[in-house]
């Protein structure tokens, strides 16, 4: 385990790359006999994925030996091909191993989330673990609980951010193909293939080096977004065609599902992602919303545009958050009443901006 030096860090206030902070990590990664773990987030999307597994290259290329890499549960089909998947525990899968890591690390690294939370199954082992937790994370308001947090808010990509703190370290050259895929893959799931949160030119400044490495752009894009099933392609038409919903006047949309409508299309994970932003495409949209429903909650996702601040609708209203124009949450309520809270609510939170 660490010794006490860095038992005894105390959890720090967010911090971008700050000479400090940067110092204080040097100090931990010089160290290779360190046992490391890295936690994706719950439903990992492409930028958890992309970050956490771009990590892991980078530090076995560093020489640690133990590495693992620990997700609640498991990726969608899209991601699959992406570097070093097969290293990663599931805990829907094998809980008692996924939480055995995390408990026997002596760093862990928290990607793309701001609290503990957002672990779910794995929030008590995570709380209650020894290690030194790093947040690397580019979403407002982190939580405290972290021993050394790297926080931008206005960045496009928890994997943008850490080619950035790998540069930071004098490490920038070490960044190969595969890593450089991973983060890729971050950078343009998190920004919808650069159509929102990326008005940066430092997002595609970066993005060109990763390229520059070997990145086959169209390759990717064709693996993360043109890879659908055709039960996918039917459940998209069903959603479309049945399911979308706008809230008069006309500012606001939403599509809900329920259970037995996903397994009439064989719904599988990740099948549903990007269904929102449909729902944007509308003129006049300012507001969308996906409500689908799970055995024991209502899982939502939120999309805007403009200065509608969807974090703050989550976090006010259901039980989540985000970012200001992507944000998600989740109801313990019926399908319907939380659809029929977003139409009460949507109108007046709206005209707030």
């Amino acid at each position: 385990m660490l010794c006490a030096f860095f038992i005894t860090l105390s959890p720090e206030k967010p911090q971008a790359l700050n000479n400090d902070s940067l110092n204080r990590l040097k100090t931990l990664i010089s160290n290779k006999t360190h046992r490391v773990c890295i936690l994706l987030h719950t439903n990992p999307d492409g930028d958890s994925a992309g970050s956490s597994l771009g990590l892991y290259g980078y530090l076995k290329k560093e020489g640690f030996i133990e590495v693992d890499v620990v997700s609640p549960d498991e990726l969608p089909a899209f991601l699959k091909w992406m570097p070093w998947t097969e290293v990663v525990t599931f805990a829907n899968e094998n809980p008692e191993l996924a939480k055995q890591k995390i408990l026997d690390a002596d760093i862990i690294f928290c990607l793309d989330f701001n609290g503990y939370n957002r672990v779910n199954s794995l929030e008590t082992t995570l709380s209650n673990a020894p290690g030194l937790k790093i947040l690397v994370d580019h979403h407002p308001n982190p939580s405290s609980g972290f021993n050394l947090i790297f926080s931008e808010i206005h960045i496009s990509s928890a994997s943008e951010l850490l080619y950035k703190l790998i540069a930071a370290l004098g490490d920038e050259s070490k960044i190969d193909k595969p890593i450089a895929e991973c983060l890729y893959s971050g950078i343009i799931t998190d920004t919808g293939s650069f159509s929102y949160g990326c008005n940066n030119p430092e997002t595609y400044q970066i993005t060109s080096k990763l390229i520059a490495l070997g990145v086959d752009g169209e390759a990717i894009h064709n693996l993360i977004y043109n890879t659908n099933t055709f039960s996918r392609m039917r459940l998209l038409g069903h959603c479309l065609g049945e399911k979308l919903e706008i809230v008069e006047p006309g500012n606001a949309a939403f599509i809900s599902l329920t259970q037995s409508e996903l397994s009439n299309f064989d719904h599988q994970k990740g099948d549903t992602e990007g269904f929102v932003n449909y729902a944007l495409k509308i003129q006049g949209i300012r507001l969308a919303a996906i409500f689908i429903e799970k055995k024991d909650h209502i899982k939502i996702s939120f999309r805007s545009v403009g200065n509608v601040d969807v974090n703050l609708f989550a976090r006010e209203f259901f039980s989540g958050g985000g970012h200001k124009n992507a944000s998600g949450g989740k109801s313990v309520e019926s399908l319907s009443d939380a659809v029929l809270k977003f139409k009460n609510l949507a109108n007046s939170f709206i005209s707030r901006f």
